[in-house]
């Protein structure tokens, strides 16, 4: 059983390191507002992916897979919320035009940072597809369904947040320098774009 749940855990450990909203979520909170606020959106997202794994075995992450009006109702929500994120940090990189060198630093953005993970989480239907589709093929033998999955769900929401943390330890290393007005005005744009685009392509996913 050793070997399936190394390969399994290894799928999940390529899955997490791919570039997706979770990684520009969390970058917008950790430029904005430091290191701990980019902490927390990354617990947001870790308990996000918990709840997406309670829902899968009690079986209403299929049921939403299988719903293309509830798929579509998640779908267009999740889209809302990164286009508005994104819209939010293009707002905020015109305002920051004017700043100077030596301007105090920008305020936080505006509410919690670990909803902010968990909601941009929540409303990304992809991983009710993800759980639904593919953990079940991975989950190791000699354990029950539900007990596989369960692991399965658990290593994954594990591997986000160490590897988000990681993430944002580094953009902390940098901060000093993300600072800058100029820099900063380019991140937000970048980030800006990025989430607006995550989230039209989650608009344009099928179940």
């Amino acid at each position: 059983m050793l070997l399936p749940f190394l390969t399994a855990a290894g799928v999940l450990a390529v899955l997490t390191v791919v570039p997706g909203p979770d990684m520009a979520v969390v970058t917008k909170r950790a430029v904005s507002a430091g290191w701990q606020d980019g902490l927390r959106t990354a617990g947001g997202i870790a308990a996000g992916l918990l709840v997406w794994g309670v829902l899968t075995v009690v079986g209403l992450a299929a049921l939403l897979a299988a719903s293309a009006i509830a798929y579509t109702v998640v779908k267009l929500t999740g889209t809302a919320y990164l286009v508005f994120l994104g819209v939010q940090a293009l707002i905020h990189s015109r305002r920051g035009r004017t700043e100077s060198a030596d301007a105090p630093p920008a305020a936080a953005p505006a509410g919690s940072a670990w909803r902010t993970g968990l909601v941009s989480n929540l409303f990304n239907p992809k991983i009710a597809v993800f759980y639904t589709g593919l953990l079940p093929t991975l989950a190791p033998p000699g354990l029950s369904p539900h007990t596989g999955m369960a692991v399965l769900v658990l290593v994954h929401a594990v591997l986000t947040a160490l590897w988000l943390s990681g993430y944002v330890m580094l953009l902390a290393k940098a901060r000093a320098f993300l600072q800058r007005p100029s820099v900063r005005r380019a991140m937000d744009r970048i980030t800006g774009v990025v989430l607006i685009g995550f989230g039209l392509k989650v608009a344009a996913t099928q179940p």
